[in-house]
């Protein structure tokens, strides 16, 4: 099975110019930098300890935000390695201008690739994020004796089926992993069944709070004057329902602005002509304009700045709950106390918010009408003390976790400072 991995790989390899030329041309891909998925490297590595995580894409590199600026801080880690695979999360990290982080596109899934990398970084130890399984690369590691670690695993039963259909193959990939951190008792149940012999519960990392963020006082300035709704990471129709629920929450408050959160902003042109058509004002967040007078809608087109959102917000719908892509993360805004609102297909965070909606703190809706009935304009910042805690109690046990990883199992110093 290994080898027709390869054969396929290797196929993909000779179109993959095309399907580059494609992605760049949607904005999904740099221009410069796609290079280093074929490990034409645009960073230098140091000498001494380098700490790898990698993560597919904004979700899971912001849950290790917190890790790395204890890491980043720590005198023994010479080197954090970040490896991702979109365009996005590549800006995210370098929003955060760590000292000692370096990021890096992760390389094709190829044996000639996964070899190059790991001859060129040699890392002390590697963290794989959430659902990031790669045949090849695992094998590398493996055979480089690289403590490979599964940080916040999530393994979903669709997930799971698929690898069941190749069990000699899954056993033998999820093999190489020395220990694996699910982030929910489901995925914990799945990893035993595929084959990981080392499991060990300690919570979901995006309970975390990323206290390096800071208040942005000038954008509280500009907004304080009126009355916000946001909706985040919104797919496509989504910014047509949140737009249709700013419509009749309009006819009652005329200050009311919609700040739009998409998920992918290459789509903003598209979303600006649709809102047009219904006859709404917008302005986009990277035009800087101070004046808000008669904006209807307001995106933020940039990278990086939905927390800024969230911490003005007092209501906030997420995304990708609507139509069947199982919803994303609501933590971040439900820790600055707004209210989560979400639609019936949320079961990638299922937990999550079966805890929210025992806190009071999520509602679940289906219309623009009852998006309109529950939006609030107050905070409640009684109901996050209880995420505030299970989230410092999270971190606690991850890095002392983590430390035994990077220190291979050694009871000598302890590099993050517990």
């Amino acid at each position: 099975m290994f080898f027709l991995y390869q054969i396929l790989l290797s196929f993909l390899l000779t179109i993959s110019p095309l399907i580059i030329i494609i992605r760049i041309l949607r904005g999904k891909e740099d221009i410069i930098r796609f290079k280093e998925k074929f490990c034409l490297f645009s960073q230098k590595k140091i000498q001494g300890k380098i700490i790898w995580f990698h993560g597919s894409s904004v979700g899971e590199i912001m849950s290790i935000i917190p890790i790395v600026n204890k890491l980043n801080n720590d005198k023994s880690v010479n080197q954090i390695l970040i490896t991702s695979s979109t365009l996005s999360s590549s800006k995210i990290i370098k929003k955060y201008k760590f000292k000692k982080v370096v990021h890096q596109f992760f390389p094709i899934d190829h044996i000639f690739f996964t070899k190059i990398f790991l001859n060129y970084w040699r890392p002390h130890v590697a963290f794989f994020l959430e659902s990031e399984i790669w045949p090849c690369m695992f094998k590398e590691i493996n055979k480089k004796k690289i403590p490979l670690i599964l940080l916040n695993a999530r393994i979903t039963k669709k997930t799971f089926l698929r690898w069941q259909k190749l069990k000699n193959f899954s056993s033998y990939i999820f093999g190489n992993i020395n220990i694996a951190y699910p982030q929910n008792q489901e995925s914990r149940g799945y990893l035993k069944k595929l084959g990981v012999k080392k499991i060990n519960t300690i919570g979901n990392l995006k309970f975390i709070d990323n206290k390096k963020d800071n208040f942005d006082k000038k954008l509280k300035s500009q907004f304080k004057k009126y009355k916000i709704c946001v909706a985040a990471s919104t797919h496509e129709y989504e910014e047509l329902f949140a737009a249709k629920t700013h419509i009749l929450l309009k006819k009652k408050y005329k200050d009311l602005i919609t700040v739009l959160i998409p998920r992918h902003v290459h789509r903003v042109s598209e979303i600006k002509n649709d809102l047009s058509d219904l006859g709404l004002r917008t302005l986009s967040h990277s035009e800087n304009k101070k004046n808000l007078k008669n904006v209807d809608i307001y995106i933020v087109d940039t990278f990086g700045d939905s927390k800024k959102f969230y911490q003005l917000a007092t209501t906030v719908f997420v995304g990708g709950s609507i139509f069947w892509r199982g919803g994303h993360n609501p933590l971040e805004p439900a820790r600055y106390g707004a209210k989560i609102l979400h639609g019936p297909h949320i079961k990638n965070f299922t937990e999550i918010y079966k805890m929210l909606s025992l806190l009071k703190i999520s509602r679940r809706i289906k219309t623009p009408k009852q998006f309109a009935n529950q939006v609030t304009f107050v905070k409640d910042m009684k109901k996050v003390s209880k995420i505030k805690k299970l989230g410092e109690s999270i971190f606690k046990k991850t890095l002392k976790e983590l430390n035994k990883s990077i220190n291979h199992e050694t009871k000598k110093t302890q590099i993050l400072g517990l």
